[in-house]
């Protein structure tokens, strides 16, 4: 009697240890996949990046500051210049999911491939990463652009800046076609709320700042690159 009733609790057991690996394995391999997905748009999309501007109107949501219920970790920065319509042009840009694309970022160290959207909202930089400062304007231009995208720990978007050092290459190209060769120079962490850096002088050398998240989500990982 008292084995059957020890066989049935250890079936029991058993049954709900495997019921909850099968549930795992399905949550990772459900996670892959998306991130999988996601790795291979944005890489198709950067390797048939022609980066032709035509005319017409500019396409993709209003580059309004982030406002939210605190989950979206920018939710607090806000562009140095307001609330302005990224694009002051006529010009129809290409588009990467509806969004507006300004050109494409590449960065050999950590395998990364991303068209860089001209707007900021939640929906955009949960598809790539996009342009934060200024709010107008082109990429490759002779003053510091600056970039955001997500950590999710997971390797999309910029989970793997923290694995960039000085003197690695970021690749950007701009909607005229040009590829211009970046070098990472300074590298380091700041509050969620600090911007001074937006505006610095760069001798008129295009620079690029790289935000992110750090892991715990508690500040931002910053990345100065200056144009060779």
């Amino acid at each position: 009697m008292f084995e059957s009733k020890y066989s049935k609790v250890l079936t029991i057991i058993l049954v709900i240890v495997i019921v909850a690996i099968v549930g795992l394995l399905g949550f990772l391999g459900y996670d892959y996949y998306q991130n999988y997905m996601v790795t291979k748009d944005t890489s198709d999309f950067v390797d048939n990046f022609q980066g032709e501007i035509e005319d017409g109107d500019t396409t993709g949501e209003e580059n309004n500051s982030i406002e939210g219920d605190g989950s979206n970790p920018f939710d607090e920065i806000k562009s140095a210049e307001g609330n302005t319509s990224s694009s002051g042009s006529n010009n129809k840009r290409p588009t990467y999911k509806g969004f507006g694309v300004l050109g494409t970022i590449e960065i050999p160290a950590t395998s990364l491939k991303y068209p860089v959207l001209e707007k900021v909202t939640k929906s955009s930089i949960e598809a790539a990463v996009a342009r934060l400062y200024p709010s107008s304007g082109e990429l490759n231009e002779p003053y510091n652009t600056v970039i955001i995208g997500h950590n999710y720990r997971n390797g999309l978007f910029f989970s793997n800046n923290k694995k960039l050092n000085v003197g690695d290459k970021i690749y950007i190209t701009d909607n005229n076609g040009n590829k211009m060769t970046y070098t990472i120079y300074n590298k380091f962490e700041t509050t969620p709320e600090d911007t001074s850096f937006y505006q610095r002088d760069t001798g008129g050398v295009p620079e690029i700042t790289l935000s992110t998240c750090t892991d715990d989500s508690s500040a931002r990982l910053i990345l100065f690159a200056k144009a060779e």
